[in-house]
């Protein structure tokens, strides 16, 4: 390998200490094994990346293309925003950032110092889009604007969250407040757009507000479609020749706890069976890429099976922070 390549791999994924004052020397396999790490999180960050920025211009043309112009609002944070901006004339771009620094910061106590820094990046990154990229006004019809607004601020939340951030800080607020309270995710998010809402019929009319909840229904649903149906909770369900180290790292990178079965594997021709440990663990959705990606690292073959799950009861699914 060569020895440039040996010092980044050494420096950015290793990251062992000196051992009594000097450099430690690497095997080949540990080389190797770095370098495998170092591909699988170039690739990840380059998909978060691309996701995270047609996000960001897919919401930035719902605003800028229907909803600013029309005086629609959005629930969660957006509709706040949006809601702010209306009533007192400050740029959106400004409110974007203002009122998602605190959903950033507890995202930061909650789901880690990654995630809180990538959704920071990327609400910089709406910002900025909306201060100096230009969209047209596409239509002024009340219900098209209401439809499609939605479906394109949607479609930037969710590709957002498939890129391993957000930019609509609610979805942080309602994982803690569920934690603290003992209620579903899906309450949480109700509740605060209850709030929204009504706010908006007093102070931009009946009309408004019901057009608003049109463009709040088809933003949620088109988030849904695009990360696949994933609802607040995903159970999965790992098969893996190397499954104590899979369970190490759920229970001390994802924080998470686990179910262990012991089954039987059945393969080739004749249907031979091979004793295996099935590993059973409860994440939420905005854990899944940080999953995939640890998972890859250990054993890219490995069977993984995942479904939705309304919601959890007891457990360390609401008590444990979420690491990153």
């Amino acid at each position: 390998m060569n020895s440039l390549w040996e010092k980044i791999i050494i420096q950015t994924i290793l990251k062992k200490p000196k051992k009594g004052g000097k450099e430690k020397v690497y095997s080949k396999y540990e080389l190797a094994k770095g370098y495998r790490e170092f591909v699988i999180l170039a690739k990840r960050n380059s998909k978060d990346f691309f996701l995270i920025t047609i996000g960001i211009f897919s919401a930035s043309f719902g605003f800028k293309g229907f909803l600013l112009t029309n005086h629609f609002i959005d629930g969660g944070a957006t509709g706040i925003s949006l809601l702010i901006s209306f009533l007192t004339k400050i740029p959106l771009y400004m409110l974007i950032i203002a009122v998602n620094i605190p959903f950033i910061i507890l995202g930061y106590k909650v789901m880690g110092k990654a995630f809180a820094i990538k959704t920071a990046l990327a609400i910089t990154g709406l910002s900025f889009c909306l201060a100096t990229v230009t969209f047209p006004n596409v239509t002024n019809d009340n219900l098209l604007v209401a439809i499609f607004g939605g479906f394109f601020l949607g479609a930037g939340i969710g590709l957002s969250v498939r890129g391993g951030a957000v930019i609509d800080g609610t979805e942080v607020l309602a994982i803690f407040l569920s934690r603290k309270l003992g209620t579903t995710i899906g309450d949480i998010i109700v509740v605060i757009n209850v709030i929204i809402f009504s706010t908006a019929a007093y102070f931009l009319g009946i009309e408004v507000a019901m057009y608003s909840m049109i463009t709040y229904l088809a933003a949620s649903k088109t988030l849904d479609f695009l990360v696949e149906g994933i609802d607040e909770y995903i159970g999965v369900t790992i098969v893996s020749s190397k499954s104590n180290e899979i369970r190490q790292m759920i229970i001390e990178v994802m924080g998470r706890g686990v179910t262990v079965y012991s089954g039987k594997r059945g393969y080739g021709k004749r249907g031979e069976t091979k004793e295996v440990e099935i590993i059973y663990t409860v994440i939420t959705r905005l854990e899944l890429n940080k999953l995939n990606t640890e998972i890859e690292k250990i054993e890219p073959t490995a069977f993984v099976v995942m479904n939705s799950i309304k919601d959890t009861k007891g457990g360390m699914i609401k008590k444990r922070p979420l690491k990153h």
